[in-house]
């Protein structure tokens, strides 16, 4: 780091990166939603939310809690017997959920989940991946419960 006036300023180094038109305005799309000032800032934030979570994968951790919320058309058939029984399968994993109507067609359910980050992983994706699931997200935060719980 350099001195500057007022201060330490921490030393940038330029990253030239080449996207095709349409992730580029996917990323531009992004960047306005977000509130972000510039490419840059959303670039590395999203790179430090990537390297947090290799960190932690090589640190050995393999437990997590986590939410995954989807919407559903509950009008599709079997459906949420579907999802019940995925969650049933999936053993103690699902540790509480919450459902909310939407509109006459659609539900929002959201699961908080708690085990191995593969099982959770695999609840999570069967059930975005299940017909009439139309929008679903898995936020995992991968941590070492053993820890936590001696605290």
């Amino acid at each position: 780091m350099r001195p500057v006036a007022g201060g330490l300023r921490k030393a940038m180094l330029r990253l030239t990166i080449s996207v095709n038109k349409q992730l580029a305005l996917s990323f531009d799309q992004l960047i306005e939603r977000k509130g972000y000032r510039n490419r840059s800032e959303a670039f590395r934030d999203l790179l430090r939310k990537a390297l947090q979570q290799e960190a932690r994968v090589a640190a050995g951790v393999r437990r997590c809690v986590a939410c995954v919320s989807y919407v559903y058309d509950h009008r599709q058939r079997q459906l949420a017997m579907r999802l019940a029984d995925l969650r049933q399968q999936s053993g103690s994993v699902t540790i509480s959920s919450t459902h909310a109507p939407i509109d006459d067609n659609a539900s929002m359910e959201t699961l908080i989940l708690r085990g191995e980050i593969d099982a959770v992983t695999q609840l999570a994706d069967a059930i975005v991946a299940e017909t009439g699931v139309r929008h679903g997200h898995l936020n995992l935060v991968p941590i070492d419960l053993e820890v936590h719980a001696a605290n």
